[in-house]
């Protein structure tokens, strides 16, 4: 009898066991899935039509599709991206506002700006690294040469005669020339304006002899022969102008690599880092979303969390010591 009794007893806890299991698998399921129920906002801290802002859309069509919500853009320009990155860093951290932005906005600022109202590594939950891109050394056509090696010889030819635009102090353009002025023992001249679109008009007026663009914004001038280009600053040639070698074939070490990824507040769940990780990282390696990015020249990258934030954390010491071999600041 006795035997009896300490065997119901013990069917009953492991049903209860069982049963309190279930509910609570239950309910982590529950609140796994109930994510997302309405729209999710990306804030761009650029200008659309950039190609952070290309990226971006291309991503949130993807990201739609796979989450089953609608993913928009919002562009926040100003600041070298700092004003659209503290909007999201103060943002609700519930998976619906996240931030799309470059290397400029993560690795240079915090070491541009004296001071930021966020913190990268405090404010911000990595999801993914979204793509790679490269930027081009072009000239204008009046400029002797057609390579690396006659370019720099005519520098050297003629030092302080030649001017470098960039889209701005500290921008991965006016590092990259300030990195190449080092390596290649020349002395270009820093020609600061408020935007890629309009340095690269005088570029072409022949105002400024040289930049380092970003690839998706003068391809069209390369194709079209309005400008000449001798270099990628990348450690590989890129497969849209792969005739073009890369400045590290004539100048070893010489490397600059934009890049963008995308972020979500500090304190967001991991369970919906989690999702959009996943979402994002599949959407990164589809056929379509690569050759929409390959148009303009950039490389889907993808990979997990942790993957970018280390990388991330490489970033801000690389970019740091090229900040202070550029010399720039902003108050």
């Amino acid at each position: 009898m006795r035997r009896g009794w300490l065997l119901a007893v013990a069917l009953s806890v492991v049903f209860f066991v069982a049963a309190g299991t279930e509910t609570k698998s239950a309910e982590t399921a529950k609140s796994e899935t109930k994510w997302p129920t309405r729209p999710i906002r990306i804030i761009v801290p650029f200008a659309a039509g950039g190609s952070t802002d290309v990226t971006a859309r291309v991503v949130a069509q993807a990201l739609s599709e796979r989450l089953g919500q609608q993913v928009f853009v919002e562009n926040r320009p100003g600041a070298g991206g700092n004003i659209g990155a503290e909007a999201v860093a103060k943002a609700d951290p519930d998976g619906y506002t996240l931030l799309l932005t470059t290397n400029g906005t993560l690795a240079v600022n915090p070491s541009l700006y004296k001071t930021l109202a966020f913190d990268v590594k405090k404010d911000f939950a990595p999801i993914a690294l979204t793509a790679r891109i490269p930027n081009v050394l072009v000239v204008n056509p009046s400029v002797p040469g057609n390579n690396v090696a006659d370019f720099i010889a005519y520098a050297k030819a003629n030092p302080g005669k030649l001017n470098f635009g960039s889209s701005g102090n500290g921008t991965s353009p006016h590092i990259a020339g300030e990195l190449f002025n080092v390596l290649a023992g020349v002395n270009m001249t820093h020609v600061p304006y408020r935007g890629g679109a309009v340095a690269l008009t005088d570029l072409l007026g022949g105002q400024i002899q040289v930049m380092f663009e970003p690839l998706a914004e003068v391809i069209q001038q390369v194709r079209a022969e309005t400008v000449k280009a001798l270099g990628v600053t990348t450690v590989k040639r890129s497969s849209l102008l792969p005739d073009v070698p890369t400045i590290a074939e004539t100048l070893p070490g010489y490397e600059i690599t934009a890049w963008n990824g995308m972020l979500a507040p500090a304190a967001t769940p991991p369970d919906i880092i989690a999702r959009l990780n996943r979402a994002t990282d599949d959407a990164l390696h589809s056929k379509e979303v690569q050759e929409k990015l390959a148009e303009q020249g950039s490389e889907p990258v993808g990979g997990t969390p942790a993957e970018f934030d280390a990388f991330l954390d490489s970033e801000l010491i690389k970019w740091k010591k090229l900040v202070e071999i550029s010399g720039a600041t902003v108050q």
